[in-house]
């Protein structure tokens, strides 16, 4: 896991025969500004080089936070760090938790539209009496008020069956539970703590220390069905992440994180406009927390390591304070 203190940017440009080829690449590095230039320089002139010699590149890397170009590290402001565990500011002004080794799933609420079957079940039949009546009254205009009237009934029959259905079940945030307790039940030798979120569940795993790029950390992502976006920033960065403040927006901050894009770095002249924002943000955050601990599950016992991950995580998150979720 790399998240970087410093950044900087190479350019190298060639014009010949009225052709110009300008490539860009960024640097980084923990120790100082020069030694980030140095990297961006020769990071820069070993794609200048392919470039020239006719490999299809991109000349330029977005300025991103995460998930970017392979190769490109987390570019979040570094605001603590913690043993091996960094916090950084995302985008959008949360504090993330980064860490190269405890294995963090967040099971998101799916509130998922009337199943197929469902809709063909009760369409078909009111859709075949619709044409059946227009054969009887030998009419086509018949048949077509008919195929209306029949849609529009079989569309409100559809809702409240399905709306039952989700009574019935418990709804998505049954359905995600019982997902946890499947994944929990198939892989005893695991340890599972689960968190309550504003918008689903969080698991920590307890019982050892995983490699994001693991197959086991491949398959317990897709048996919980966490997001894509999520498990292919993990392989990229070989790191996992965690939420540890309200998103703003769930705290009453209407305005961005200033100034936008709040990718890092930014310029220096803008730094009052930003810690002015994350200061009333920091505020407005002491009334909220970011997840709620609701149970464990498996026997085994917690790995030291990841236990004093567990901490760290639990104190940022205000987990047992019983404050609202956002």
């Amino acid at each position: 896991m790399i998240v970087p203190q410093f950044w900087a940017e190479g350019r190298l440009q060639h014009r010949s025969r009225g052709r110009q080829v300008t490539v860009r690449r960024f640097g980084w590095s923990d120790l100082s500004p020069e030694d980030a230039q140095a990297v961006a320089d020769e990071r820069t002139r070993e794609a200048f080089e392919r470039v020239l010699a006719g490999e299809p590149l991109a000349r330029r890397e977005d300025k991103v936070p995460y998930n970017g170009a392979v190769g490109v590290p987390i570019r979040e402001e570094i605001v603590a760090r913690d043993g091996d565990c960094v916090i950084t500011r995302n985008s959008y002004g949360a504090l993330c938790l980064n860490t190269p080794h405890a294995l963090f799933v967040d099971v998101d609420f799916e509130a998922p539209g009337p199943a197929a079957a469902l809709k063909r079940n009760v369409r078909l039949p009111l859709l075949a009496l619709a044409a059946g009546a227009g054969i009887w009254a030998g009419s086509w205009w018949v048949g077509l008020v008919a195929a209306v009237v029949a849609w529009l009934v079989a569309s409100r029959v559809i809702r409240h069956l399905h709306a039952a259905r989700m009574r019935r079940d418990g709804g998505p945030e049954a359905w995600a539970d019982a997902r946890v307790e499947a994944f929990a039940a198939a892989n005893p030798d695991w340890c599972l703590r689960q968190y309550r979120t504003p918008a689903g569940f969080r698991l920590l795993v307890m019982h050892r220390p995983f490699d994001p790029a693991e197959p086991e950390v491949e398959a317990c992502f897709n048996a919980l069905k966490t997001d894509p976006l999520y498990a292919l920033m993990c392989v990229r960065q070989h790191c996992f992440r965690a939420r540890v403040s309200p998103k703003p927006w769930r705290i009453g901050i209407a305005r961005h994180l200033r100034p936008r894009p709040g990718t890092w770095p930014i310029k220096p002249e803008r730094m009052a406009e930003r810690r002015q924002w994350v200061a009333d943000y920091e505020r407005r955050s002491e009334g909220f927390a970011a997840c709620r601990y609701v149970r464990t599950l498996g026997e085994a016992r917690a790995d030291v390591r990841i236990e004093a991950v567990r901490v760290l995580h639990d104190r940022l998150c205000r987990a047992d304070s019983g404050l609202p979720l956002a």
